[in-house]
């Protein structure tokens, strides 16, 4: 009995002795990370948080997939006000004024950066100089998915539009590239092109933007409109594609990616987002015919072409601040990704991770090594608090502008039906959420 006795005691001593001791080695600090990224992209991050998790043992992401556009930036917002927002959260560059003044971000220290060696000169420029807002940090960036044109090469070799190397000849002015929709449609018996045009669809407004910039025009400055009589004359360049039936007016998202997958139009004007599907259905022989990609044709006086770009953010979560542990953990996840960018660029992005963009790997990559060059003429929506994905400016613009199109306004009509409704955002004052 007394033997049993000491038995127990021993064994109480000895858990009592373990449960005080140091923590075990393999102890990890969990990073909850919220993202708007779906389909290809998001399965490519859940693979990248997967491959992060397996790498180490210190750092353990957990990652939560909300939905895409203005209910995952209400829920950001509302949640990071309260304190109960995520450790990091996947945005957009172009709501960061949105975000970062709206007091919905944390600000990225350089020494923090450093922790985990991270600077910024190791990603490309114009990303980088996205990521900064009244001289501070606020988002680590992760890509540039920019606006570009995509031919079937199979219906463009009926037509002279080709080279020797049935590559897609040089394209420079509106005219040109009028012309090009043209001879296209005739020679096919196909829509010459193919874009979103619905209403509510964002394509327009990305076009226009980028067609805006080309002429070295603002869309919005000191708080006015800047565009003058270039916004509806840029706006009927536009239409008259539409209007002489060389593309098709009403096409939503879906539609009009179907009718170029399908052969039914020669032109493809998109992001560089659906290079997966596009790289997919012509490994599986699926595609039924040639394709090519080119940066956004210069159609005025520069080679400007719309873009945004995903990036990392810590929410400021009010009242709850992170451990300097946290944060270091948060940016280690962060430093990693952009290392191992490789598997996103074959999602079409261009990596922001200056090593990975510059290196021999993803200069070769096919068929991103076509539109490289768009990088150095990406275009963000104008600094603002309404401006960027999904923002507001952004939705009224797409209701009206589509308009114009499919004949229910002139150019004329939709763009002052954008600037009367649009005008209250543009003189508000920036919230303070």
């Amino acid at each position: 009995m007394a033997r049993r006795g000491w038995t127990l005691a021993a064994a109480v001593a000895l858990l009592v002795t373990l449960a005080a001791g140091p923590a075990p080695a393999w102890a990890q600090v969990e990073v909850r990370m919220w993202t708007l990224l779906s389909g290809g992209d998001g399965a490519r991050m859940r693979a990248l948080v997967e491959d992060f998790n397996a790498s180490q043992r210190e750092v353990r992401v957990v990652s939560t997939t909300l939905k895409w556009g203005e209910p995952f930036y209400t829920k950001l917002i509302t949640s990071s006000v309260v304190g109960a927002g995520p450790d990091l959260a996947t945005v957009h560059l172009s709501r960061l004024v949105n975000l970062a003044g709206g007091g919905v971000l944390r600000p990225i220290a350089d020494a923090e950066l450093a922790a985990v060696g991270l600077k910024g000169s190791d990603y490309l420029p114009r990303q980088w100089e996205k990521s900064r807002w009244q001289g501070r940090t606020w988002a680590v960036p992760l890509d540039m998915h920019p606006l570009v044109l995509y031919y079937n090469k199979t219906l463009l070799k009926q037509t002279n539009l080709l080279d020797a190397d049935g590559k897609l000849k040089p394209i420079e002015g509106v005219d040109a590239l009028t012309d090009a929709f043209r001879i296209a449609t005739e020679a096919s018996h196909r829509r010459g092109l193919t874009m979103e045009s619905s209403q509510n669809s964002f394509a327009i407004w990305r076009l226009w933007l980028s067609m805006l910039a080309q002429q070295n025009v603002a869309i919005v400055r000191k708080g006015q409109y800047s565009y003058g009589a270039a916004g509806a004359a840029t706006l009927t360049r536009i239409s008259d594609w539409f209007r002489k039936g060389y593309a098709q007016a009403g096409l939503d998202y879906p539609a009009s990616t179907s009718q170029f997958m399908g052969g039914g139009a020669a032109f493809m004007l998109n992001g560089v987002w659906e290079v997966p599907e596009l790289v997919r259905a012509s490994k599986a022989g699926t595609l039924g015919f040639e394709y090519g990609i080119v940066p956004l044709p210069k159609m005025y006086a520069n080679a400007s072409a719309w873009a945004d770009s995903h990036a990392f953010a810590m929410p400021a979560n009010a009242g709850d601040p992170p451990s300097p542990a946290k944060v270091k953990a948060i940016l280690a996840f962060v430093a990693w990704v952009g290392k191992h960018s490789m598997g996103w660029a074959e999602g079409g992005h261009i990596p922001a991770y200056r090593a990975v963009a510059e290196s021999p790997e993803a200069l070769a990559l096919q068929p991103n090594a076509q539109y490289a060059e768009a990088a150095h003429s990406v275009v963000y929506d104008p600094d603002g608090w309404y401006m960027g994905a999904a923002g507001p400016l952004e939705a009224i613009a797409s209701k009206f502008l589509p308009a114009a199109l499919y004949g229910y306004m002139t150019p004329a009509q939709a763009i002052h039906r954008f600037e009367t409704e649009g005008a209250r955002l543009v003189r508000k004052q920036p919230p303070r959420y």
